[in-house]
C-alpha cells in the first residue's frame, strides 16, 4: 500500500487507515523503530510486561542460573556469621 507524507506544522507524517490500526492493535501510544531503510511500527506494551512468566521460566532452569549455596574462602575466613 502506498500512502502521501502529509505536512503537519514543520515535520510530515502518515494517515494509516482504520482497519490497519485496528489489525495491529494499535492505542493511543505505539512503539517506533528504524531498522535498516524500515520503519517499524508496534502496539506499545508495559515496560515490564511478561517479566513474571520469564523469571518462573527461570527458577526452573535445569541447570540453575544460581547453585543453592555460592560460597568462597573469602565467607568462610573473613565474615562473623
Amino acid at each position: 500500500m502506498k500512502v502521501n507524507l502529509i505536512k503537519i506544522g514543520n515535520s510530515q507524517g502518515v494517515r494509516l487507515p482504520k482497519t490497519l490500526i485496528e489489525q495491529c492493535g494499535f492505542g493511543e501510544e505505539i512503539e517506533l523503530e528504524v531498522k535498516g531503510d524500515a520503519l517499524v511500527l508496534r502496539p506499545s506494551r508495559p515496560v515490564r510486561e511478561g517479566w513474571d512468566e520469564d523469571f518462573a521460566k527461570k527458577a526452573k532452569a535445569e541447570p540453575p542460573l544460581l547453585p543453592d549455596h555460592m560460597s568462597s574462602e573469602w565467607d568462610e575466613t573473613e565474615w562473623t556469621w
